[in-house]
This record gives structure tokens, C-alpha cells and sequence, in this order.
């Protein structure tokens, strides 16, 4: 007869998701206004990073022909999952991407690499970022993603729907996006506790005694 093997039990840990990094609004603009040159090339990726949520690869494989300035949109062809979805496109971003138009008149590749027929590649797009945010004097450990977190974020601190966000970013699941509420802290500071409430009526109960 065989002996009986011990039973195991296989447990699982999950493994706990760190908070996003997020800059403020000073540190994004201090980052881009560091930009290496020449020209305006990095700080118009950069600023497309930030200003419209996307992520390197997609900043990378724009097209000129992919900023839709009559409707003010962004086409983004085969995101993350292979999915199209439409970015938006702010009338200051839309001024920085005509001044740099005029001044490298790309053609094909919004942002051409070397040789031009090819695009800039994420990697390229990354030492730009990391290149600004030491001209910056940043020191929080951010990555070039962080200014798609820092859009997100800023988003839901101006009171912008959790779903628009969702769409903005073309996450698939809301529990995604939903994640940059706790690293919203202005949106967290202007939150009321329900403890004033309970204050206020703890004082209006005095005043009627006091009567």
C-alpha cells in the first residue's frame, strides 16, 4: 500500500499596486518648457504625453494626418489592444503642434526618427523625458508615463467624470481609471467629511437649547 502524499494547499499573494506617481501642474509645466532641442520636437511629444493621456508608443506612431484640428481630436490608430479611439485635442496643444509643423515640416510621421521614414522610437521619447526632468530639477521617481497618470489625475481634480476619463484614456475596464481617485488630492481637499455635517448639526442642537 502506498503511503498518502500530505495535502498542500497552493496560496496565492497578491501583490499590493502602488499609488502612481503624479506631478502637479507646476512640475508638468517646468518639465516641458525644459525640453531638449534643437527645436520643438520633444517638448511637442511631451506635451501630446501629457495634454491629450497617451502612451509612448502612441505619442510615437502618430501620424500627421492623425491630428483633427477641425474637430479638435486626436486619432489614435491601434492603441493598447490593438483598439482605434479618438484623443483630445486642446487649442493650446493645437498652437504648439503648428509651430512645430512650420518649423520641421514632417511629412508621414508626425515625429520622423533617423532615417525619416521610420518613427521616433519609445525609447528615444523616454531619454527626452528623463533629459527634462533633471533640467527641471524633478525628483519624484517619474517616468514618461507618469504624465499620462498626471493627466488622468488632473482631469478628476477639475470634476471631470470618471467615465469621460475612462474613454479618454481607452481603458476597458472604469476599475482602472477609478484607481486615480486616491491620488487625487486636491479632489480629496475640497471633499467635505460628513463629520461637518455632524458638526453643524450638534451646534444647531445647542442653539435650540440654548432658546
Amino acid at each position: 500500500m502506498s503511503a498518502k502524499l500530505p495535502h498542500r494547499t497552493l496560496t496565492f499573494q497578491r501583490k499590493p499596486q502602488k499609488l502612481p506617481v503624479v506631478l502637479s501642474v507646476e512640475e508638468v509645466a517646468d518639465l516641458l518648457a525644459a525640453a531638449p532641442g534643437p527645436g520643438l520636437k520633444y517638448r511637442a511629444a511631451l506635451s501630446i504625453s501629457y495634454g491629450a493621456g497617451l502612451r509612448a508608443s502612441e505619442v510615437c506612431h502618430l501620424k500627421v494626418t492623425d491630428i483633427d484640428s477641425e474637430r479638435m481630436l486626436i486619432h489614435v490608430e491601434e492603441g493598447k489592444g490593438g483598439k482605434d479611439r479618438k484623443a483630445m485635442l486642446s487649442p493650446g496643444l493645437l498652437d504648439l503642434l503648428r509651430d512645430y509643423w512650420r518649423e520641421a515640416r514632417p511629412r508621414g510621421w508626425l515625429f520622423p526618427g533617423k532615417p525619416k521614414i521610420n518613427p521616433i522610437s519609445p525609447r528615444q521619447l523616454n531619454r527626452a523625458f528623463t533629459a527634462a526632468k533633471h533640467m527641471a530639477g524633478i525628483a519624484k521617481p517619474a517616468t514618461l508615463h507618469t504624465l499620462r497618470h498626471s493627466f488622468a489625475t488632473h482631469l478628476l481634480e477639475a470634476n471631470t467624470d470618471v467615465r469621460v476619463i475612462q474613454v479618454l484614456l481607452g481603458h476597458a475596464k472604469l476599475s482602472t481609471t477609478a484607481r486615480y481617485t486616491h491620488v487625487a488630492t486636491k479632489l480629496i481637499r475640497d471633499t467635505i467629511s460628513p463629520f461637518e455635517r455632524l458638526k453643524q448639526l450638534e451646534d444647531l442642537t445647542l442653539r435650540r437649547r440654548l432658546e
